[in-house]
């Protein structure tokens, strides 16, 4: 039996169950206004988006041909080219018996044409044109409303806009739209021996990077940040943040001070002003997550060892702030890939490692780790494109065992 993980403790809630619970303890936060569409990116539909027109609004053709009565057409057989239709200028005019019209990709169908021959399969000859195939009706013509009807839904409530959104929302007429307000996050980090980069690093110092990627983060996860920088290991500076933060932000989260150490007074504030709704979990890196509730506000304390930061936003903060702003939840893309190297693992805690995933020549998935798993060692993630995913109770694997991995998603700017 694999030795059990030192740092583990019976009764530590799994992620997953940790999530839920965040979930129940709060309602979103719903306050929505309305942007124009060149605003929107990024935002989140506060309601369901209905088309405006059907789409197509018209029979139109989907090639570079000429529209033909399919009835009429006979291999071989000329045809009097009647005139010509392009994107945006119609053919006007009646088509007689006999005769056919020169058409663009995207112009209207004239009026019983009801088919396009497209101008690979037609020799044109002055105002003739000849078929080398026969065609029935419907061939190459977009028909109005085939793929959307007017009034029928496009996007869902909560769907973060993109560019493909964007796309949809212009093609179907919608100038402006309704969207929540985005949540505000309120950040920082404490220790004193953290010093903002760029300056000159005393005996026991370290750079502060912890604050700078999580702020990242977060804006990629659509929040308004508000930095409040760097709090000092002083009781009465980090009572003064916490007041500030809870004034100002919907959530509040720190980055360091929740373990166990004398100088983390992350939890005696905690105590003191709201209640914490749990503290530690079965993940690694990661473990002193903590999660509470102060008088305004919701608050995610994160660990201050640089990986675990990361992770736990990832995992914890990321899934959280979906549900109060609103955004419907997105499930996680989860893969089964090839372990190309062996992995170190003692049962106790689902584990974060940093891997780099890849599709072999034949075509298969396989995933290697980024070497040291530390949870000081940023270069693991900034190594990584997924993480390898594994439970609770599994041990050390070797090569060529499957596992489960989840692709980077935009935040830490994979997929």
């Amino acid at each position: 039996m694999a030795q059990q993980d030192c740092c583990s403790q019976p009764g530590l809630m799994l992620p997953a169950a940790a999530l839920e619970k965040m979930y129940g303890a709060c309602e979103p936060l719903i306050q929505v206004e309305e942007v124009a569409l060149e605003e929107a990116v990024g935002r989140v539909l506060a309601e369901d988006v209905c088309s405006a027109i059907d789409l197509p609004g018209f029979d139109n053709s989907s090639m570079d041909g000429y529209a033909v009565r399919a009835a009429e057409v006979v291999k071989g057989q000329p045809l009097a080219i009647a005139g010509k239709a392009f994107a945006g200028i119609p053919f006007d005019g009646d088509v007689p018996a006999g005769a056919c019209v020169r058409i663009m990709t995207g112009a209207p169908l004239p009026p019983q044409m009801d088919a396009i021959i497209m101008q690979e399969e037609a020799d044109a000859d002055g105002d003739q044109v000849r078929f080398r195939v026969e065609v029935e009706p419907g061939f190459f013509v977009r028909h109005r409303g085939s793929e959307l009807k007017q009034g029928q839904q496009v996007l869902a409530r909560g769907t973060r806009i993109g560019a493909a959104e964007i796309g949809v929302l212009a093609t179907v007429g919608h100038g402006r739209v309704q969207v929540l307000k985005p949540l505000t996050v309120a950040l920082f980090s404490t220790g004193d021996e953290l010093v903002p980069p760029g300056q000159p690093l005393q005996a026991g110092q370290i750079y502060d990077s912890n604050r700078h990627a999580l702020r990242t983060m977060l804006q990629a996860m659509g929040a308004k940040v508000i930095d409040l920088g760097v709090i000092a290991d002083d009781l009465e500076l980090v009572r003064d943040a916490f007041r500030r933060a809870d004034e100002l932000a919907d959530v509040v989260v720190t980055s360091g001070g929740v373990s166990v150490g004398e100088a983390d007074y992350i939890k005696v504030v905690l105590d003191e002003m709201g209640k914490i709704n749990f503290w530690k979990l079965a993940i690694k890196p990661g473990k002193p997550f903590a999660f509470g509730k102060l008088p305004n506000s919701w608050f995610c304390g994160l660990p201050g060892n640089p990986v675990s930061s990361m992770v736990t936003c990832y995992q914890l903060v990321q899934p959280f702030l979906q549900h109060l702003g609103g955004e419907r939840r997105q499930q996680a893309l989860t893969l089964t890939a090839t372990l190309t190297d062996r992995i170190r693992k003692k049962p106790g805690r689902q584990e974060y490692q940093r891997g780099v995933l890849s599709r072999a020549d034949d075509g298969q998935l396989r995933v290697e780790t980024t070497g040291a798993q530390g949870s000081d060692m940023t270069t693991s993630m900034s190594r990584a494109n997924c993480f390898i995913v594994l439970a609770r109770d599994e041990g050390g694997l070797e090569p060529g065992a499957q596992v489960s991995v989840e692709p980077f998603n935009q935040v830490l700017g994979g997929l």
